[in-house]
C-alpha cells in the first residue's frame, strides 16, 4: 500500500486491489470462520480451555452470484497442509486451522503491555444482506481490534485466514497473537486443553500410637577390670619374646581360641597369655590342646592344658610336650574310654586314666634328664576333661595333676568341686581326691611303669616331686555351666568375689557366649593376679 501521490508498491498494491477491489469477484464464505475476532476466541480458548465460539454468520454473496465450489474439507485424520507450506518438524504437531500454534513447554515470561493501537480508519459498510449483520462484542482490553467487515484495515494488519480461498501461497502463514499470559495463571499443556488440576493434598498423619512393648533391657558395659584399683600392667601386649631363627616352631603365639558343639554340650576354650609375661616379653607358660577322637556319637573330646614351672627357660615347651603326650595316649585308647564313660565305670576309668597320666609325666621327667636339668626344673601341671560326643550320656570326667581349678555354675551360683588330696574317713569316695589304698573297682595309687631314675648329681639323690592324682566324674544337668581352668584364672576366682560375679551375669543365658565374647570374660583383669590364663567352658543344653 503507497502513501498519497506515490507511485504503486508494485505487488503490495495488487495485493491490495485484489482483496479489497469490487470488481473482483467475491470468493463466497469461507469454510472456516477467518475474522480477526474468530481468531481471538480461538487463542482465548486455546489459553483459557474454555467451549468454542460459535461459527459467525456468512453474508451471501454480493449481485446474486452463485459461489464458487469450495475445496473438500480435509479430513481429521490427515489435515490438509499448503503446498509450499514448510514441512512440520518432527516432534512438532502439525499446525490445523483455527488452533493457535502450540507453545514451549518451557516457562514464558508474561509479555509487556503493548501501546494503545492507532485510531482505527473506518471501513465501508458493505450493502446487501451483509448489512444486517449484528454487531460483535468488543474486545477485551490488550487483545487485537476486530473490524466488523472482515480483517482489520489498518496497514500492517495480519492477512487472510491460512487455508482460507484468499490465502497467497507464496508468502509464510501468519500465526494469530495469542493473548498474554498471567503471571501465575494455571499451566496450559501444548494441545490447547487444559493441565489436569494438581492432586489434593494429603490428609493429615495420625499420631503415632504409643509403643507399649517393654523396653529392651541395656547391654552391659564390659569390664576392664575388676578388684581394689586398676592394675599395674598394661592391657594389651608389650614385648614379643625371643625368637631363634634356627628354631621358629618353638615360638608361641599370644592367645589361643577355639570351640566346638556336640552332643547337648558347647565348649568355649582359651589361654592367654599373662600381663606379666606381655610386659617382659617371656612366652606364654600354658599350653592348651583340643582334640576329638572318633565319630558319630563313638567320638571323645579331649581337652588338655598344662602349665610350666615358673622362671624356668624351657617352661613352654614342658607344657607343650605333656599335652602331646597325653593326647595321643588318650586317642590310641579313645574307643574304650568313651565305652566305659557311657557304662560308668568309675574305677576303670580312674585307674587308666592315673596310668596314662603317670606315664605322660615320667616321659617329662626323662627329657628333664636327657637335657642336663633337675626333674623340677623341666615339670608342668596338666588337667583334662573329657566329654563323650553321645547326646545321651552325660558323664563329664576330669583327671590330673598340679594346682588349678574346678568349677561349676549351677543355680545362679559357683560351686568348686576341685577334687581335695586329703584322707577323707571312712569308705573311699570315688571322684572326691585320691584313695589311701586300693579300692573296692580296682583303683591304685602309683603304679610300676618301669621308666628308671636318671643318676643325681646330689647326695643323697632327692625323691622326684609326686603332685597327687585328682579325678572325678559328674553328670552334668541341663544349664550347667563346667569350668575347669589352671591357677591363673583359679585364684582370683577363689580370691576376688568380683570376678565370679561378673562371670555369673555373663553366663547365666541359656544361650553360650561366642569365641570373642568367652575371650574378653576370661581376661577380666584383676590386680595383684597378672599370670597365664587358660580355661574351657562347657554349657549343658
Amino acid at each position: 500500500m503507497s502513501q498519497q501521490g506515490g507511485r504503486p508498491a508494485g505487488h503490495s498494491d495488487d495485493w491490495w486491489g485484489q482483496l479489497y477491489d469490487d470488481s473482483v469477484e467475491d470468493t463466497g464464505p469461507a469454510p472456516t470462520p477467518d475474522s480477526l475476532d474468530d481468531r481471538f476466541a480461538s487463542a482465548s480458548d486455546a489459553v483459557t480451555g474454555g467451549p468454542p465460539a460459535p461459527p459467525p454468520r456468512v453474508p451471501a454473496p454480493r449481485g446474486g452470484q452463485a459461489p464458487r465450489p469450495q475445496p473438500p474439507a480435509p479430513s481429521p485424520e490427515a489435515p490438509a497442509r499448503s503446498p509450499d507450506a514448510p514441512a512440520p518438524r518432527p516432534g512438532v504437531p502439525a499446525l490445523r486451522p483455527g488452533v493457535p500454534a502450540p507453545r514451549p513447554e518451557s516457562p514464558v515470561a508474561p509479555r509487556p503491555e503493548r501501546p494503545a493501537p492507532p485510531p482505527e480508519r473506518p471501513a465501508p459498510r458493505p450493502e446487501g444482506p451483509a448489512a444486517t449483520q449484528p454487531e460483535r462484542p468488543a474486545p477485551q482490553p490488550g487483545g487485537p481490534v476486530p473490524q466488523p467487515g472482515g480483517p482489520a484495515s489498518q496497514p500492517g494488519g495480519p492477512a487472510s485466514q491460512p487455508g482460507g480461498p484468499a490465502s497467497q501461497p507464496d508468502g509464510p502463514i501468519p500465526q494469530p497473537t495469542p493473548a498474554p499470559r498471567p503471571p501465575h495463571g494455571p499451566t496450559v499443556s501444548t494441545t490447547g486443553s487444559p493441565a489436569p488440576p494438581p492432586p489434593p493434598p494429603p490428609p493429615p498423619s495420625q499420631p503415632p500410637s504409643p509403643d507399649t512393648s517393654p523396653p529392651a533391657p541395656p547391654t552391659p558395659t564390659p569390664l576392664a577390670y575388676v578388684g581394689s584399683g586398676p592394675p599395674t600392667y598394661d592391657p594389651e601386649p608389650t614385648a614379643l619374646p625371643a625368637a631363634d631363627p634356627d628354631d621358629l616352631g618353638d615360638l608361641v603365639p599370644d592367645t589361643v581360641l577355639d570351640g566346638a558343639r556336640y552332643g547337648t554340650c558347647t565348649l568355649r576354650a582359651v589361654s592367654v597369655r599373662g600381663d606379666s609375661a606381655r610386659y617382659r616379653g617371656e612366652p606364654r607358660r600354658d599350653a592348651l590342646l583340643t582334640a576329638r577322637f572318633g565319630t558319630g556319637d563313638q567320638a571323645l573330646l579331649l581337652v588338655a592344658m598344662a602349665t610350666g614351672a615358673r622362671a624356668t627357660p624351657r617352661a613352654h615347651r614342658a607344657a607343650a610336650e605333656v599335652c602331646q603326650w597325653i593326647g595321643r595316649a588318650v586317642g590310641r585308647s579313645h574307643a574304650r574310654l568313651a565305652e566305659d564313660i557311657r557304662a560308668g565305670r568309675r574305677g576303670d576309668l580312674k585307674s587308666g586314666l592315673h596310668r596314662l597320666t603317670d606315664r605322660s609325666l615320667g616321659k617329662l621327667r626323662a627329657g628333664a634328664a636327657d637335657q642336663g636339668l633337675r626333674p623340677e626344673e623341666y615339670a608342668a601341671t596338666l588337667r583334662c576333661l573329657l566329654l563323650p560326643a553321645d547326646p545321651q550320656c552325660r558323664t563329664r570326667v576330669f583327671f590330673g595333676v598340679g594346682a588349678g581349678g574346678l568349677f561349676r555354675l549351677r543355680d545362679g551360683g559357683w560351686q568348686d568341686i576341685e577334687p581335695q588330696v586329703v584322707e577323707a574317713a571312712g569308705e573311699p569316695v570315688v571322684g572326691f581326691g585320691s584313695p589311701p589304698s586300693e579300692t573296692p573297682e580296682g583303683d591304685r595309687l602309683t603304679m610300676d611303669l618301669g621308666i628308671p631314675t636318671p643318676p643325681s648329681p646330689f647326695e643323697p639323690a632327692p625323691e622326684p616331686p609326686r603332685e597327687p592324682f585328682r579325678f572325678r566324674a559328674s553328670v552334668a544337668r541341663p544349664g550347667d555351666v563346667l569350668l575347669m581352668c589352671t591357677a591363673g584364672l583359679a585364684e582370683p576366682l577363689r580370691g576376688e568375689p568380683e570376678l565370679p560375679a561378673h562371670l555369673t551375669e555373663r553366663w547365666s543365658h541359656p544361650e553360650p557366649p561366642g569365641l570373642a565374647a568367652f575371650l574378653a570374660d576370661t581376661q577380666l583383669r584383676v590386680k595383684g593376679y597378672a599370670d597365664d590364663r587358660t580355661a574351657a567352658a562347657v554349657w549343658e543344653a
